[in-house]
């Protein structure tokens, strides 16, 4: 018989994984209702958002900081590219391989979904009474830690 801690842990560990993947899917899904045409799936903003903080990034760099398959990202880029919110170049360090760059119409884009994404957040929040809101508030350094932890593990 597992000790009473592990059941605590295996318990936790479980309701935090349902309700964490539940949290993404309806803030995905009204995120996405909202936007407009040509609508960006959460991979697809996220991808956006790491080449603006990282002009020149690479396809595998884009992958590995999204824990991604890197040919799962090239479909991404292809899409995004083709939409005119990336640009493609050949990468200076080797020219076999491609950097790349955030346009206009992706800060603009990126800008409105964080926007919409912040205000969704914001007005869930202000939903709940004072002793949740410090009680979600309190607890965001453990989970930082935790999806450093998760990251950690992940890594070669």
């Amino acid at each position: 018989m597992p000790a009473k801690g592990a059941d605590v842990v295996e318990g936790t560990a479980e309701e935090l994984a349902g309700l964490v993947a539940g949290i993404h899917r309806l803030a995905r899904r009204r995120l996405w209702q909202s936007m407009p045409v040509p609508r960006l799936r959460g991979a697809e903003a996220e991808l956006l958002r790491v080449v603006s903080a990282r002009p020149g990034i690479g396809v595998s760099g884009a992958a590995k900081e999204l824990c991604l398959a890197a040919n799962s990202v090239s479909t991404l880029v292809n899409g995004l590219v083709a939409d005119g919110f990336l640009r493609r170049e050949s990468d200076p360090r080797d020219g076999r391989a491609a950097a790349l760059f955030p346009t206009a119409a992706c800060a603009r884009r990126l800008r409105d979904w964080q926007e919409r994404r912040a205000s969704l957040f914001r007005e869930g929040m202000g939903a709940l009474p004072a002793q949740d809101r410090a009680a979600v508030a309190a607890a965001l350094p453990a989970l930082r830690r935790f999806a450093d932890a998760l990251r950690e593990e992940e890594a070669p």
